[in-house]
């Protein structure tokens, strides 16, 4: 299968549809084809060729969508770009990957004389925003009216798609090399379940495109000939009045972001009865936020999709029957398309229950990284790709991530997972949200340390939170220290930067016990 075989279908079988909507415009499967084949045609103009590397650095449109289409309908390999990313990074990821052409938008525009004078290899840019066109570079638009339509390459099954760069918690980014056939394994495989997606739906884009969560829905959303709603980035207000305005059926949304929504005061001024379908990820529901995001969303079902970028990006699936007591915590169930098992560090399945490392096989895990093959052969080994968080398998199959490895707390000799403490105080009813993090402490080596946002117009003191938290959990887990702040600070898929949170305590050093 190849990215665009969806479009070639949906112009077949339902020409004058609505394939994407953005603001005002609205544009049918036709159009699109149309735009698409010019738009590629554009790019062969600009010398881009077959496997060349072309990069978008956007926010949420109707063109971003035409982007991931025409680059490898012209043969070539997609690279979106982190919006959230400082200039060092984003220049990095252009030198790494060999970029020759960039897509640009207006909230971009001025980091572009940066960028051209750190990549010389920056053979042509392409403004795709709405506002005046900047000097030097190309119109979009232009490019689209004055290129003539070129055949689809049909570029597809193992040949690489895209590069998509990971966060570099360490370090710079690496590139995660996605073949065509490892993106549609993981998009079949989740259509498969009937949790999510369809051909009459309206998928609202409110998490950013760029991050292969909202992209594995555009995916779905495209290979069923189902229509796109894009807002630029993430607002509450926003995403509702959309919602209400386009009668949206389903959206990927993080928790941060629904509970952003339930919690707004207009909630209640918006018709959100329309939506039927919602997918989260990045991390487990609160279940109270849970319960008045079933109350906000009347018809929806809830389903949460846990992976990563190496596996394209499915790996489990907590469809909506398994939104109750007892399984909240669980990421799920493996997807029809992924084996999951829980290893010790030599490879070895655990028994059931036990703590591990989960590793995921099958036909959605990544080619490699770019240029990286050492890293690629210590991420994937006999198949299995070994995803470096830690958590069990119950005896019905069950997965519950217990944290990522590398940031396990060790306290006085006990390993304390931060996911387990942070539902065990986000339970609390003042506090809104809440990242557990392990900070340096002479006595314990670390020590459990929380920071927690309250619920507005309260707080809560280290006193009240220890007591709350060992009342569920055992009392060596229990937060010894907590800050208060107003936000936590979020990637550009709504993941909370722990590594933002432990800079005052731990610097630039790499984390150690002390």
């Amino acid at each position: 299968m190849y990215l665009t075989q969806g479009l070639h279908r949906a112009v077949q079988q339902n020409p004058d549809g609505i394939m994407t909507i953005y603001g005002e415009r609205a544009t049918t499967f036709r159009q699109a084809a149309d735009r698409v084949a010019r738009l590629a045609g554009g790019l062969r103009g600009l010398g881009v060729r077959e496997g060349d590397r072309v990069a978008i650095l956007a926010l949420n449109s109707d063109r971003y969508s035409e982007y991931l289409l025409a680059v490898p309908w012209a043969d070539a390999v997609l690279n979106p770009v982190n919006i959230r990313w400082s200039p060092a990074e984003i220049i990095y990821s252009f030198q790494d990957s060999g970029t020759s052409v960039l897509f640009i938008d207006d909230a971009f525009a001025p980091m572009l004389p940066a960028i051209r004078a750190a990549h010389e290899g920056l053979t042509a840019v392409i403004h795709c925003g709405d506002g005046p066109t900047p000097e030097g570079t190309l119109s979009y638009e232009a490019l689209v009216a004055e290129s003539e339509p070129i055949e689809d390459a049909r570029r597809g099954g193992d040949r690489l798609a895209g590069l998509f760069y990971t966060g570099g918690t360490t370090g710079f980014p690496k590139g995660v090399m996605l073949s065509h056939a490892n993106l549609f394994a993981s998009t079949l495989g989740s259509i498969a379940t009937g949790y999510l997606f369809g051909p009459d739906g309206r998928y609202l884009h409110a998490a950013p495109m760029f991050h292969l969560a909202d992209l594995a829905g555009w995916i779905a959303q495209t290979a069923l000939g189902g229509t796109h709603v894009m807002i630029p980035a993430f607002d509450p207000v926003a995403t509702m009045k959309v919602i209400a305005a386009h009668r949206i059926t389903g959206s990927l949304l993080v928790p941060v972001m629904i509970q952003m929504l339930v919690d707004h005061p207009e909630i209640t001024e918006h018709d959100l009865s329309s939506v039927e379908q919602i997918m989260y990820g990045a991390s487990p529901i609160a279940q109270a936020v849970l319960e008045r995001a079933m109350k906000v969303f009347p018809n929806a079902r809830f389903t949460q999709a846990y992976g990563m970028t190496e596996l394209a990006p499915v790996a489990t699936l907590l469809g909506p029957d398994d939104h109750r007591d007892g399984l909240l915590r669980s990421a799920g169930r493996s997807a029809p398309h992924a084996e999951v098992r829980i290893v010790d560090p030599e490879g070895n399945e655990v028994a059931r229950g036990e703590v591990g490392e989960i590793a995921v096989r099958g036909d959605h895990v990544m080619l490699g990284y770019w240029n990286r093959p050492e890293e690629t052969a210590a991420a994937i080994r006999d198949g299995w790709m070994h995803t470096g968080d830690g958590g069990y398998m119950d005896e019905q199959g069950y997965v519950f991530v217990v944290d990522r490895i590398k940031d396990m707390i060790v306290s006085g000799g006990e390993n304390v997972y931060s996911a387990e403490v942070e539902n065990a105080v986000a339970a609390h009813p003042n506090v809104a949200a809440c990242a557990v993090i392990g900070v340096p402490d002479q006595e314990w080596g670390e020590r459990v340390h929380a920071v927690i946002v309250c619920v507005p117009g309260t707080t809560v003191t280290v006193e009240e939170i220890r007591e709350y938290a060992k009342g569920l959990i055992a009392g060596y887990k229990a937060p010894r220290t907590i800050e208060l702040a107003e936000t936590l600070p979020v990637s550009g898929a709504g993941k909370i930067l722990k590594r933002e949170l432990r800079k005052q305590y731990w610097g630039d050093a790499d984390r150690q016990v002390h």
